[in-house]
């Protein structure tokens, strides 16, 4: 296979990536929102983004990655129906600002990242620092048309809506088309809100209710953003040329050979972003700019627990936090989420990930096996051929994961298996190169024990043998008799 194959959401096939500026890729990824821990059914999805950019990486492109922070609530507070900002509720709840939670809840969600061993992305551009631009491309969307502000009294009442009846292609990403959302608001248009034209009609911008800490000024009365806005004035903004000068300008024009053009390459989110979040975003942003802005969007499925969805009233909800404190390595989970196709729901159970784990140790414990006992070089390209098949077909993590253990079986120098292993890992992001050179500093007591046990061997003192084993083993290494003599390996 030759190129990267991905499947696009948007026409529902495996195609063939283009990218639009040759060699340079943007990415943009839908981020958290922080106001409490990101739970690993969230990861799973950093996780596929973080895939990506290391396949389109491993293919020699140069990849520049935007994931937004949302650290601004988009619900308004009623507490007379039930309703209260997320966000607002949790700096209540701690006896903090909004500012503080969310600045807490960045780091902590930056930190889990980290554990996975997720490449940062370059830019994580937050809500509140872009609101200016959240308000020019709703200004721009109300003089096309496209959008207009409510009206209270016959006068402005500082919500503004996008007129999604004015947008024809609605619908062309998640299925959900204007005559089906017709028919699924018949029953709920008397109830909606009395200042939309539709009930279809979704809010760029809210008016602020009395007393609400997180508010800002615009054209329209203080408020704040719609949940969908903050996307599209981001992304358009790092990873095309509409913005100018903090301006929205979408007559710009741009050659497709130069850093910056007028689309993105990919968008990426889980498979609940779908609808209605990422298919509003493309028509604010498609109709601001009067053109197609995402090339390829790509989804990852949900993360069930023991089959059930996961939700915080089930009490399945665990973070990378919960699961140190069982014990486990953070990267047992991302071996995990490897051994399943990114766009197929994954079901997490604490025995799938005992499993992932004792695999992922067996790995490591080859590998220090063939770095200890000599050097590492020769990446053997039939086996690179069969792993770089597998990752640029739709990221087939799994298939390339089984390459990976055709590889630990084969009757190849331990030297060529470790250097093609280090190369994989490229992808895989499972700290092989560490771990193996951490390993591979075995201590000179551990050496002189190997060095007494094998003399023991040649002279027939296999008593001596294994209680020089054992003491060997009591220091972390085990020894493995082979044809070619004793290697030593790492117990991880």
């Amino acid at each position: 296979m030759s190129g990267i194959f991905l499947t696009n959401t948007l026409t529902r096939k495996k195609e063939k990536f283009d990218a639009i500026n040759l060699d340079k890729v943007g990415i943009y990824s839908c981020g958290p929102t922080v106001y409490r821990d990101i739970h690993i059914g969230n990861l799973r999805t950093y996780l596929m983004s973080d895939i990506l950019k290391r396949v389109l990486a491993y293919n020699g492109y140069k990849v520049f990655h935007v994931k937004n922070i949302t650290d601004v609530g988009h619900m308004r507070t009623d507490e007379s129906q039930g309703q209260i900002d997320p966000v607002i509720a949790e700096a209540l709840k701690e006896g903090k600002t909004p500012q503080e939670v969310a600045s807490e809840y960045t780091k902590k969600f930056l930190d889990d990242e980290k554990a996975l061993n997720i490449i940062p992305a370059d830019v994580f551009p937050k809500a509140t620092e872009h609101i200016s631009e959240m308000i020019e491309l709703t200004k721009t969307l109300i003089e096309k048309g496209f959008a207009y502000p409510s009206t209270g009294s016959g006068q402005v009442d500082g919500t503004v809506y996008f007129d999604v009846k004015k947008f024809k292609d609605y619908g062309k990403l998640s299925g959900n088309t204007l005559d089906k959302m017709d028919k699924l608001l018949e029953v709920v248009r008397v109830s909606s809100e009395t200042d939309k034209k539709d009930s279809v009609d979704f809010a760029l911008w809210k008016k602020a209710e009395v007393g609400r800490s997180m508010k800002w000024d615009s054209p329209w009365g203080e408020g704040f953003p719609g949940w969908h806005i903050e996307c599209s004035a981001m992304s358009l903004k790092y990873l095309t040329d509409a913005f100018k000068d903090g301006k929205f300008s979408p007559e710009t024009s741009v050659s497709l050979v130069e850093s910056r053009s007028r689309r993105i390459d990919i968008h990426t989110g889980g498979e609940d972003n779908i609808f209605p979040h990422h298919e509003d975003e493309i028509a604010q942003s498609e109709a601001a700019t009067g053109e197609k802005v995402v090339n390829y969007w790509l989804h990852a499925g949900f993360l069930l627990v023991d089959g059930k969805k996961m939700a915080r009233r089930e009490g399945n909800v665990y973070t990378v936090g919960d699961l140190v404190k069982k014990g486990f390595n953070p990267l047992a989970f991302r071996y995990l989420t490897l051994t399943t196709h990114y766009r197929s729901r994954l079901n997490f159970t604490w025995d799938s990930l005992k499993a992932a784990e004792t695999a992922l140790n067996n790995l490591y414990r080859e590998l220090t096996g063939y770095v200890t006992n000599g050097e590492v070089k020769g990446v053997n390209s039939e086996f690179e051929n069969k792993f770089v098949e597998a990752i640029n077909s739709d990221l087939d993590t799994s298939t390339a994961l089984t390459v990976v253990w055709d590889l630990v079986k084969s009757d190849l120098t331990p030297s060529e298996k470790a250097a093609t292993l280090y190369r994989f890992d490229r992808v895989l992001g499972l700290d092989l190169e560490k771990v193996a050179k951490e390993a591979a500093e075995v201590p000179a007591e551990v050496r002189k024990l190997v060095e007494q046990r094998e003399e023991a061997r040649k002279n027939g003192d296999f008593e001596e043998s294994d209680k020089l084993r054992n003491e060997v083993k009591s220091k972390g290494y085990e020894v493995v008799d082979t044809e070619e003599g004793s290697k030593l390996k790492k117990i991880v």
